[in-house]
């Protein structure tokens, strides 16, 4: 079975922290280059997936300076390049899933920015479709979150425990293991 890792948007809007709040886990970007230096020294594909917003204003936009991918995933010339507008790689252009079939993939490591939103969301569904799915957390990375929930008012979450929930939740669920970039390198 071959395997491919899948590096979510990992983008230079996100490294504006004005807009998104607080953030953790400053070794990402790190753990997602020597991730990608692993899969290329080995011939193994890598998928880069951008995210195209359109909500008005978003630094995610296109044509935005912050759509651009950092240095680590620009310099790369990936075996498949996505790009969405919501939070699932599987609803992207080209059709992650079909390409996937046709390679013959069934193995899939996924990195990169949001933790509990893109990240996530992609794990579950690749779980879903039937994909051994595994997370190198260390490789991902999110900001802490405030919303007013019904019935129980203003929730925060910081960044910390939102990766930590995700973990849990994608690992317990059975949808996805977690792992460390060393794991995965070594």
């Amino acid at each position: 079975m071959t395997r491919a890792l899948v590096v979510i948007d990992m983008q230079r809007a996100f490294d504006d922290l004005s807009f998104w709040g607080q953030t953790t886990n400053p070794q990402c970007e790190a753990n997602v280059a020597a991730l990608a230096d692993a899969w290329a020294s080995r011939g193994e594909p890598v998928v880069v997936v951008r995210h195209d917003s359109v909500s008005p204003g978003s630094p995610l936009a296109p044509g935005s300076p912050g759509n651009e991918l950092v240095a680590v995933v620009a310099g790369r010339e990936p075996a498949l390049r996505v790009v969405k507008s919501v939070n699932s790689a599987f609803y992207g252009d080209p059709d992650l899933h079909g390409w996937l079939q046709e390679q013959g993939i069934g193995e899939l490591v996924i990195c990169g920015i949001q933790t509990n939103m893109c990240v996530e969301t992609t794990a579950r569904m690749a779980g879903n479709l039937g994909y051994d799915v595994t997370v190198a957390l260390d490789a991902t990375r999110t900001f802490d979150l405030t919303t007013d929930v019904a019935g129980v008012g203003p929730v925060t979450r910081s960044a910390a425990e939102l990766m930590l929930t995700t973990a849990l939740e994608l690992q317990a669920g059975g949808f996805a293991r977690i792992a460390t970039t060393a794991s995965l390198v070594g």
